[in-house]
């Protein structure tokens, strides 16, 4: 069975930098990367009908965020892995302001996806959730503590 990985944090928390460390072998489907919800869409639905594990790799703050990569990918058969990457707003816009170009977001962006998020929870069709934090530069993946019901 594929896995559908959905990442949910603010920028600069270290979603992309979690990806290159644990899942460079699935398809990396990153608004970053692709620039636009088309193309976006495009690898998401040729990972589906190919049956790549693959993972989104954006901020993704609401449910019905999440819910446009995870409906499909449930009904092609996918288990769907959410990790949330708890983190402080003033760490990431500090990590914000130490990247270059197009990477770097003005601060009210990171402000305005921290004040909309959502916690993802089982309910939505997640088979697993994790919590995903920094200690002393390492990261730290614990499983959620809420039980699926």
């Amino acid at each position: 069975m594929p896995d559908a990985v959905i990442f949910t944090g603010i920028q600069a928390c270290g979603k992309t930098s979690y990806y290159h460390k644990y899942f460079e072998d699935y398809a990396h489907i990153s608004l970053d990367v692709l620039n636009t919800r088309n193309r976006e869409k495009l690898m998401l639905e040729e990972c589906i009908s190919s049956g790549r594990s693959f993972v989104i790799d954006n901020t993704d703050p609401t449910r019905a965020d999440r819910e446009r990569y995870i409906i499909p990918a449930k009904e092609a058969g996918f288990k769907i892995i959410g990790y949330y990457f708890r983190s402080s707003i003033s760490e990431c816009i500090e990590r914000n302001e130490k990247r270059e170009g197009k990477a770097k977001v003005p601060r009210t962006a990171v402000a305005h996806t921290h004040a909309i998020l959502e916690m993802p929870d089982y309910s939505e069709g997640f088979d697993e959730l994790y919590y995903v934090y920094m200690e002393n530069g390492n990261f730290v993946t614990e499983k959620w503590k809420e039980e699926k019901s």
